[in-house]
């Protein structure tokens, strides 16, 4: 299962008063687990600055007069988000920035399913605030590097948040600590059985030559590393 969590920087609060995009950031999940990939431009919003927006994330007029028009950074958006879900906090107000923009340049509007995770906070904790930095608080997410907002490191600490608020982390450490147990049949497992000649592999060099790479793309918090490691070890036991 793949997930985006997405979040945006723009000039002011409304499309419809003509504010427009100036920062998305994209960060991938699959089955809860991110994978290092992430998507970050940074747009040139053809009007002003107002000095309240950029007291919020630091944008100026300056920095983005030779950043690329949303409609030349739209086909990547979208290919990268794909038809998977979005994670979004305040979902409302990034997606309405968003389809406005798709709709300036004539592209359809988006039909992915989108969580909020505003209201999936406050079905959580009701009665509490649900702001991002209240979230972090409350689980105890570094955010000491979000001086200013920042729309790819506000998606990579969502990430954090919405993985808490699902209770995905524990329960990736919970199949991760027992996948370990099952194939070196300590605790209370009984060892795997292992065949007297180990089948041998469907996958051809150059497939597996290409899932390395892809692997590799993922930078070094991959949990596919994590699997690839636990594959070499079974490979060994199989030898010995």
């Amino acid at each position: 299962m793949r997930e985006i969590v997405l979040d945006t920087e723009t000039t002011g609060l409304s499309p419809a008063g003509g504010d427009r995009l100036v920062e998305i950031g994209c960060v991938e999940l699959i089955n809860h687990v991110p994978t290092g990939r992430h998507h970050h431009i940074y747009i040139n919003p053809e009007r002003d600055m107002p000095e309240e927006a950029f007291r919020v994330h630091g944008l100026s007029d300056e920095f983005l007069r030779d950043k690329p028009k949303f409609a030349e950074v739209a086909q990547g958006f979208v290919d990268f988000i794909g038809n998977d879900t979005l994670v979004i906090h305040n979902a409302p107000f990034d997606m309405g920035f968003l389809n406005a923009e798709l709709e300036w340049c004539g592209r359809q509007r988006l039909t992915n399913e989108v969580i909020d995770t505003v209201m999936l906070a406050r079905s959580i904790h009701p009665g509490a605030r649900v702001s991002l930095d209240a979230l972090c608080k409350h689980y105890g997410i570094d955010n000491s590097r979000r001086t200013l907002h920042g729309a790819l490191l506000d998606s990579e600490i969502l990430a954090e948040v919405y993985l808490e608020l699902i209770g995905g982390r524990q329960v990736a450490l919970a199949l991760s600590a027992e996948t370990e147990i099952a194939i070196r049949g300590s605790g209370t497992r009984a060892p795997a059985r292992q065949r007297p000649t180990p089948l041998p592999s469907r996958l051809t060099l150059e497939e597996r030559t290409a899932h390395a790479a892809f692997i590799a793309e993922m930078g070094d918090s991959a949990l596919w590393l994590k699997y690839q490691a636990v594959e070499i070890e079974i490979r060994q036991m199989e030898s010995a």
